[in-house]
C-alpha cells in the first residue's frame, strides 16, 4: 500500500475549506502505525451492512434481528478461535481501556505490574494495592522479580506482551510459570486467594503470536484499532475461573459485564481485521522486520551517536525508536509533518519530569535523550519506495536541527555516552535513583 492521503470526502463541521484541501492535497508517509491503523478493504466491506440495511437491535426478537444476532455470535467465535479460546470466555468491550477495566475489576485486593504499562494499566493498578517492578535498560522485565513481587494477598499480575513505545517483547510464558508456581503454592497451603494473570495484547497483536494457551494467562485484552479494525471495540478474553464484575450496568448485554446495545458492525470488523491479522502475521513480521532494519540501519550511519531503545531481539517487528540526543523531538515531529512524513515521539518534550515519558525514565534514559526520542512505527501503509524516503527526510530534518542549534556532533555523542553509562548501570542492576522499579502502593 502507498503513502496515507491526509483527509479525504466532504467538508467536515468546525475545519475550513483550505485547511481540508491542504490535507486532501498532501500525501504522508505514516510511520505511527503503533497509535491507530486503518481499516482494512476487507474489514469496511464486511461491516458496512450493519450500518445500513441490518441495521437492527440484535436484541430484538423478529427475523431480522435474529439475523443480526447470529452475525453478533459468529464474530464473537472467531475472534475466540483467533486468540485460542472459546467463545462464552470473550466479552466485546468498547477498546482495550474498557477491557482491561473489566479486568482489574475481577479482583478487590494487591495487584502486580510493570513499571512500563500503558497508562491505562497503570491507572486500573492505582486503584488497588500495587506494586509496579522495574525493568532493564532494554525494557524487558525479570519473571523472577514478578515472582518475589507476589504476595499473600496478590490477586492479580498484569503484564503487556509487548511495550507500546519502545516494543520490547515480554517473557510472558516464564512470567505465567512463575504464576502457577504460586497458584499451586496456595493451593497446598489451603489458601483460596484467586491469582490471575492479565496480558494486554493490543501492540502484539498481528506481530506476534497472542494464542491464551500459548501465552499461559488467564485473562487478555486486544483492540481492533491496532490491527487495522474499527476504533473503539476490543476484547477482553477470561478463562473459566475468573469471576468478572460489570462494569457497565444497564440492559444486561454481554451477560451483564457490559450493557449496552451491541456495537455488532464493530464487532464483525473486528474479527474479520483480526482473522486477517493472524494469517498474514508470519510474512508481515517478516517483511516489517527488514524495513525497521533497514530504516534503523539508515538513521544510525547518519547519527552514529543515536540511541536505540528497546530488546534487540525480543522486539517488535515494527517497531523502531530512536533518539538523536539534544534535539527537541516535539520539533522534529512537526518539522517532518511540514515534509509529509508522520511520526510519533516517545517522550512528552518538555522540561518538566512529571510530562516525560514513565517508560524511558524507566529504562534509565537522561533527559536529554528521553526528550530528543521518535517511536517510528512501521506497518501495512510501509514500503520500501516510502522507507527509503522517510529515512531522507528524518536524516535531513536531524541534520537542519542539528545546525539551527549549533550543536556539534561531538557534543551529541558525548550525550549518548552518557545515555550508554545510564543503560549499562541499569543492566547491573545500580539505579538508586530508579523510582520506578519496586514501587509499592
Amino acid at each position: 500500500m502507498g503513502p496515507v492521503p491526509s483527509c479525504q470526502g466532504a467538508a467536515v463541521s468546525g475545519i475550513g475549506s483550505a485547511t481540508l484541501l491542504s490535507c486532501a492535497a498532501m500525501e504522508y508517509i505514516y510511520l505511527d502505525h503503533a497509535a491507530a491503523t486503518p481499516a482494512s478493504p476487507r474489514v469496511l466491506d464486511a461491516m458496512a451492512p450493519y450500518e445500513s440495511e441490518l441495521f437492527y437491535n440484535p436484541s430484538s426478537p423478529y427475523a431480522p434481528a435474529v439475523i443480526v444476532r447470529q452475525a453478533y455470535e459468529q464474530a464473537r467465535a472467531d475472534l475466540a478461535h483467533a486468540i485460542g479460546g472459546k467463545p462464552a470466555e470473550v466479552v466485546i468491550t468498547a477498546g482495550a481501556t474498557e477491557s482491561i477495566n473489566l479486568a482489574f475489576g475481577s479482583v478487590t485486593a494487591h495487584v502486580v505490574s510493570t513499571a512500563i504499562e500503558h497508562e491505562s494499566v497503570l491507572a486500573c493498578a492505582r486503584q488497588h494495592p500495587h506494586t509496579l517492578v522495574g525493568v532493564d535498560a532494554r525494557g524487558r522485565v525479570d519473571p523472577a522479580e514478578i515472582a518475589r513481587a507476589i504476595r499473600p494477598d496478590t490477586q492479580l499480575v498484569s503484564v503487556g506482551v509487548a511495550n507500546n513505545e519502545i516494543g520490547t517483547i515480554q517473557p510472558l510464558r516464564a512470567i505465567s510459570t512463575a504464576v502457577r508456581a504460586e497458584r499451586l503454592r496456595r493451593l497446598q497451603t489451603g489458601s483460596t486467594t484467586p491469582l490471575y494473570l492479565h496480558c494486554d495484547a493490543s501492540q502484539g497483536a498481528g506481530q506476534i503470536d497472542i494464542n491464551t494457551s500459548s501465552l499461559g494467562v488467564d485473562l487478555l485484552t486486544c483492540n481492533a484499532g491496532k490491527v487495522y479494525g474499527p476504533k473503539q471495540v476490543g476484547l477482553l478474553w477470561a478463562s473459566p475461573e475468573v469471576v468478572l464484575r460489570p462494569t457497565i450496568v444497564g440492559g444486561g448485554q454481554e451477560r451483564g459485564l457490559r450493557s449496552g446495545t451491541e456495537n455488532v458492525a464493530g464487532a464483525v470488523g473486528f474479527a474479520c481485521a483480526l482473522q486477517e491479522a493472524v494469517e498474514g502475521r508470519k510474512d508481515e513480521a517478516r517483511r516489517l522486520t527488514a524495513l525497521r532494519d533497514n530504516l534503523q540501519g539508515q538513521l544510525t550511519a547518519a547519527f552514529p551517536e543515536a540511541v536505540v531503545s528497546g530488546h534487540k531481539k525480543h522486539r517488535l517487528p515494527g517497531h523502531l525508536h530512536i533518539s538523536f540526543p539534544g534535539v527537541d523531538a516535539e520539533r522534529l515531529v512537526f518539522k517532518l509533518e511540514d515534509v509529509g512524513v508522520l511520526v510519533g515521539t516517545g517522550a512528552a518534550c518538555a522540561a518538566n519530569r512529571d510530562t516525560r515519558s514513565h517508560v524511558l525514565e524507566a529504562i534509565g534514559l537522561p533527559p536529554e535523550v528521553a526528550d530528543a526520542s521518535l517511536r517510528l512505527s512501521l506497518g501495512r501503509l510501509s514500503t520500501e519506495e516510502n522507507i527509503e524516503r522517510a529515512a531522507s527526510l528524518i536524516v535531513e530534518a536531524v541534520r537542519s536541527e542539528y545546525a539551527r542549534m549549533g550543536r556539534s556532533a561531538g557534543a551529541a555523542a558525548r550525550a549518548a555516552a552518557g545515555a550508554n553509562a545510564a543503560a549499562d548501570a541499569c543492566k547491573r542492576g545500580t539505579r538508586p535513583d530508579d523510582k520506578n522499579a519496586g514501587m509499592t502502593r
